[in-house]
């Protein structure tokens, strides 16, 4: 199972619509396909655009978990024009229009997949929407879960868009899982630890970073989404300004890295690809801290 929009360019997927037996063998199997909706109509039916110049609709109460019983909004239909949509097959085979159903796709991803889910565990997601909180991303079939703000990085973000961009595939690690079965996600755990990011970086080096916040005691500028250093205050240099840096020093034992601003630029630059330290598999236990470090950061995944 994966977030939705990962099978609908497959030439698996795009194949099962030019044959009657692998339509009707999808059918019988609750297969999950793909494809794009191309209209929501004015009774929120979503129209699918298939392959081989067959349609498919998802009548409103089959477009997502929750629409019939009034707790998923008719938004997250709308809001799917013009995407691709996970549905299996309930009707209409040997026609030319399909009536589809994308609640069954997640219902089966829920059960097979996203129910099995356990602290620790590391996953695929795209990143949907953002609010001042968090971000929201799919992972499986449409199904959205939380990443909280204080969860993305280290490196504290003002929102989750200074991050992350909507649409952008990454890797998340479950956090918990509610005891009505809700998934909730981090993300910082995978970005690497303070050693890990420190080596990338040396003392008497001038490299770019980005001004996170500003406090009476100095400024705090990130040099990589899980490191961030303190420089002396400066005038004229505000939050989110991206700024050329000397590093001064590196001190392990206290996480710490000293800068000094050489030059600020209130124009932004495109932010690098985030670099993942680990994307598959397990972890019980996560420590940022070096050893012999004062202090503690670590994350303990229990289940």
């Amino acid at each position: 199972m994966h977030p939705e929009g990962t099978l609908y360019k497959t030439i698996e997927n795009k194949n099962v619509f030019y044959n009657q037996d692998a339509l009707k063998l999808a059918q019988k199997t609750e297969r999950i396909l793909e494809a794009v909706a191309i209209c929501c109509d004015k009774s929120h039916n979503l129209i699918i655009s298939l392959e081989n110049n067959l349609k498919g609709i998802i009548p409103r109460e089959e477009g997502a978990i929750g629409i019939k019983e009034g707790t998923t909004k008719d938004i997250a239909l709308i809001s799917r024009v013009s995407k691709p949509v996970c549905f299996v097959i309930k009707d209409g085979v040997g026609t030319d229009t399909l009536t589809l159903s994308r609640r069954r796709a997640q219902e089966i991803c829920y059960e097979n997949y996203i129910k099995k889910l356990k602290p620790g565990d590391i996953i695929p997601a795209v990143v949907t929407h953002f609010e001042n909180y968090g971000s929201f991303v799919d992972i499986g079939c449409g199904i959205a879960s939380l990443i909280p703000i204080d969860s993305i990085s280290i490196s504290r973000i003002s929102h989750p868009s200074d991050r992350f961009q909507k649409g952008e595939n990454i890797f998340v690690i479950v956090k918990s899982v509610e005891p009505d079965g809700k998934i909730c996600l981090s993300h910082k755990e995978l970005l690497g630890t303070w050693e890990e990011n420190a080596k990338e970086l040396n003392a008497g080096e001038t490299v770019c970073g980005i001004v996170r916040s500003i406090t009476d005691y100095g400024i705090f500028v990130e040099l990589k989404p899980n490191l961030a250093g303190l420089a002396e205050n400066k005038d004229g240099i505000e939050v989110g300004d991206v700024v050329s840096v000397f590093i001064k020093n590196l001190i392990p034992e206290k996480m710490k890295a000293k800068l000094a601003i050489v030059d600020s630029f209130s124009t932004q630059i495109k932010p690098e690809p985030l670099k993942y330290y680990i994307t598959s598999g397990h972890l019980d236990r996560w420590l940022y801290s070096p050893p012999n470090c004062e202090k503690i950061i670590e994350t303990v995944f229990e289940y």
